[in-house]
């Protein structure tokens, strides 16, 4: 559990941070960067849930708020679980099951949707974009010759579905979709 006596440590005045393991990474580091894209996503869905969602899909935000916190445990804690937090297929799973239960009440799509119609789904539209950039950031640490076999699989295949479930919930915010906001291929050249 964690306990804070006091915010401020002055640990980090020099440009560094610690990792879960006390080692100490440059603040621009991309195991860094990872870890805070992940906590900007779960302030994004602060936002959406402060706009006031309905059930279930505000108790799975709630529990994808939750979520994201495990995600940066792993992140920061590189290399082999041993009793660290790590995230599981598990985790994935459960995120596949509230995708097809959404999906199965939405229209079929007949073009790309551009984000907005209800305020809650450009929310969760600009969730799933964030989302997006937390994935690339991840996937790039992963990708790095001195993090081979320091970045758990599972993250990328969970962080990959949990935008997808953004944008269904996005479209079930819009009414189900009837209120998609569709893209018109060449609008603009007429």
């Amino acid at each position: 559990m964690v306990h804070l006596n006091r915010i401020y440590t002055r640990a980090g005045d020099d440009g560094t941070t610690a990792l879960g393991d006390g080692t100490r990474l440059s603040k621009h580091h991309l195991r860094i960067a990872s870890y805070g894209t992940v906590d900007e996503l779960s302030c994004v869905l602060g936002l959406v849930l402060a706009y006031g969602l309905p059930e279930p899909a505000a108790g799975r935000i709630q529990a994808v708020q939750n979520d994201l916190f495990d995600v940066g445990a792993d992140l920061c804690v590189p290399g082999e679980a041993g009793n660290k937090l790590r995230v599981t297929a598990a985790y994935t799973g459960r995120i596949e099951g509230w995708i097809d239960a959404a999906n199965e009440h939405l229209g079929a799509l007949t073009s790309f949707v551009l984000p907005g119609g209800t305020t809650a789904s450009a929310w969760l539209h600009l969730a799933r974009t964030v989302c997006r950039r937390a994935e690339r950031l991840v996937c790039e640490l992963a990708d790095r010759s001195e993090e081979q076999g320091r970045v758990n699989p599972e993250l990328v295949r969970y962080i990959n579905r949990l935008s997808d479930l953004f944008f269904v919930l996005a479209r079930e915010q819009n009414d189900g979709g009837a209120a998609d906001v569709l893209w018109k291929p060449g609008q603009g050249a007429k």
